[in-house]
Parts: structure tokens; sequence; C-alpha cells
């Protein structure tokens, strides 16, 4: 069996030996920020700060991940990832590496507006990508353009020979990295990513990636859990009825079927 376990207790079989060895790449998405809460699309530099739940959040990585031998810290110019990051950082003794690449999908026109017809129009311009990724988010970038800046950052890690890297990136751009890029099982379309859950696969760039772990929830458990201020792309339930969900080429938008 693979390392790590699954949302809903599935089995992901082992694979080939990779040329080079597979790196291990962990990606988190950040702690509950204030805007989270108040249901807003927030892209832009430098983006709302962690709750105090969102820092309970990041504090609980540190146990949460004690397991993973980290070699690097990635994160975005958002600064809530750079908060999320900080406590396992600084019990590694790692600097995390800042790169703009790694932001969040930018919202445009619709930038800090919480109302339906925005985070309708958010979600379904990324889900259009899965067919058509020339397609622009008004006021932003297409698909192609802002999966070729994610892309960019990871090839730079890729490269940089880590065996064990952490990215602490943003829910949107994380489901959409591992609906292009990841070899996704089937039972694992539709689904979406929490604050502080995390998305773990393995292998490079060259070679492909495999999902090991797709943990939608806070890691820590319901402690720090909550649902209700997940922010527009996270877990979608009946608090949460826009939550992206976009994998393997396929999309569930909840209340927008």
């Amino acid at each position: 069996m693979g390392r790590g376990s699954l949302t809903g207790e599935v089995d992901v079989p082992d694979v080939v030996a990779w040329d080079n060895g597979p790196m291990r790449l962990i990606l988190v998405r950040h702690g509950q920020t204030h805007s989270n809460v108040k249901n807003a699309l927030d892209s832009d530099a430098p983006g709302a700060d962690l709750t105090d739940l969102g820092r309970k959040q990041a504090e609980a990585l540190v146990d949460e991940l004690s397991d993973e031998p980290i070699d690097s810290t990635w994160v975005s110019n958002l600064v809530r990832t750079q908060q999320t990051a900080a406590p396992i950082a600084a019990s590694r003794g790692l600097t995390p590496n800042v790169r703009e690449g790694l932001r969040e999908v930018r919202s445009g026109d619709y930038e800090m507006r919480s109302d339906d017809e925005a985070i309708h129009g958010f979600i379904q311009t990324i889900v259009g990508w899965q067919e058509d990724p020339e397609i622009r988010m008004p006021g932003a970038e297409t698909g192609t353009e802002t999966l070729a800046r994610f892309n960019a950052v990871v090839d730079e890690i890729d490269a940089g020979g880590d065996e064990t890297v952490m990215l602490v990136a943003h829910g949107a751009i994380i489901v959409l990295w591992a609906a292009a890029t990841v070899d996704v099982p089937p039972q694992f379309l539709g689904h979406s990513i929490s604050n502080t859950g995390v998305v773990i696969v393995e292998g490079s760039q060259a070679e492909g990636w495999r999902l090991e772990r797709w943990e939608s929830h806070a890691l820590g458990g319901s402690a720090v859990s909550d649902i209700e201020g997940d922010g527009p792309v996270g877990y979608p339930d009946e608090a949460h009825p826009h939550g992206l969900a976009v994998a393997g080429g396929e999309a569930d938008l909840e209340s927008y079927a």
C-alpha cells in the first residue's frame, strides 16, 4: 500500500519506481481568513489575515504533519499562506519560499464580492476551463495562464531535488491543478478542500503525479473545523452550496448542477 490515507478509507495502489525517485508534494490550503468568514472572493495581494481559528488550524499542522520529513516550504505572496506555513516552518527551522505564481485563481471583476452572481460566475469560469482553458476570468487570467504560472513554481520545486515539500496555497488553484495534472482515481471526482485540508501527491513534472491522499476537511479534526466559515470555494454542503469541486475533468457545482 502507498503511504497516507484517503478520505472515505479508499486505498491507492503502489506504482512503479520513478527514474530519479518521486518527490512527495504536500499541498495544503491556507487556514481560515476574515474574507472566508465573509464568504468573499479575495485574490488580490496581500489579502486577508488568518482569523483566530485560522491560526489554530495552522498550529495544528505541526502535529498533523509531524511524520512528514519536510525539506522545504513554499507559499504564495498572499499573507494567509505565509501565516499558515509559519508554525510548521519554524518548528523545522525552514524559511518559506514566497512565489507569486502560487497565488489563488484571480477573481478579477468578482474581487471581494460575496453575492451569488459573483461566486457562481467565478466557479462557472473555472469549471469551463475543463473544456476550454482559453476562457478568461472576467478582468483576470485564462485557465492556461493560471496553470502556467502555478506549474512554473512546481517546475522550480521539482528541479530543486527536495524529496518532501510542503506547498501552502489556495483552495481553487489546488483543485484546479490536481484536476489538470494529477492521476485522480474516479472515486475522487467531485472532491473539494476546506481550510487546512491537504492533497498529497508523489511523482514529478516529467513523469506525472499520483494521488496519495485527499483530505477534504481541516487537518486536526472537528476542534479546528468550521465549514460555514470556509469561504466561497470551500467544502460544499448545505452551508456552503457554491463549493468548488473539480477533478479529473469532471465537476460538481452542487446547487448549480
